[in-house]
């Protein structure tokens, strides 16, 4: 075949193997569009309940009876101490007086001392600390391999208190589960579907304790 003619016939064939490229290049964007796995998103009930132990956590640490507090008064060496949270809640500090400490976080604490003591000494700078947890206290009872009471150093939510507790008996009514919290003097129930949390399900159901709160299994 003549040169010229070669050149010609290539010059016919080239649109064709170009169409030829384009078209497998196509289909091959479209197979991965087809098959490639869809992301993975975060289920709301997750996300929900990480939400609440993130805001629990932000609110900070609420001081209990039998914690032990270190307070301290800038430049004044004698209203530095360590004190324990009574059973009543209470603390007593010099020239503070008796003080609510139960239920509230070290800076409410100090913010309190430092405005008693703000009568005695110009703009005092207060510091609270916890030195040691005691006061956050949960009870598990009834059908669980080890019920009673549990002094934890962190938070803990229902499923983790049942863990703590041996986890339950065979005996135990699942979805009877009872949360008994006090609050404002009163006591509230709050269910727990224990069977229903452990296949993914009522995810807001399984909260963060409170010191005192009571897991009753029946």
């Amino acid at each position: 075949m003549r040169p010229h003619r070669k050149f010609i016939l290539a010059r016919w064939m080239l649109p064709f193997s170009l169409s030829f490229l384009f078209g497998c290049a196509g289909i091959e964007s479209l197979n991965q569009a087809m098959f490639e796995p869809a992301p993975v998103t975060t289920d709301a009930a997750n996300a929900g309940a990480a939400a609440q132990a993130d805001s629990a956590q932000a609110e900070g640490y609420q001081i209990g009876p039998e914690d032990t507090l270190n307070i301290s008064v800038w430049r004044e060496e004698s209203l530095q101490r360590e004190v324990l949270v009574r059973p009543d809640g209470m603390i007593s500090f010099p020239l503070a007086g008796d003080v609510v400490a139960a239920g509230r976080t070290a800076e409410q604490v100090a913010q309190e001392i430092k405005e008693r003591l703000s009568k005695y000494i110009p703009d005092p700078v207060v510091d609270v600390s916890v030195t040691k947890v005691a006061g956050y206290k949960i009870y598990v009872l009834g059908e669980v391999a080890k019920p009673g009471e549990f002094t934890v150093g962190r938070y803990v939510d229902v499923l983790q208190a049942l863990t703590l507790a041996g986890g339950l008996t065979p005996y135990a009514s699942e979805n009877g589960i009872k949360i008994l919290r006090r609050e404002g003097g009163k006591e509230v129930v709050l269910p727990f579907e224990y069977s229903a949390v452990r296949r993914g399900g009522a995810l807001d159901q399984n909260i963060i304790l409170r010191s005192g709160d009571v897991v009753v299994v029946p």
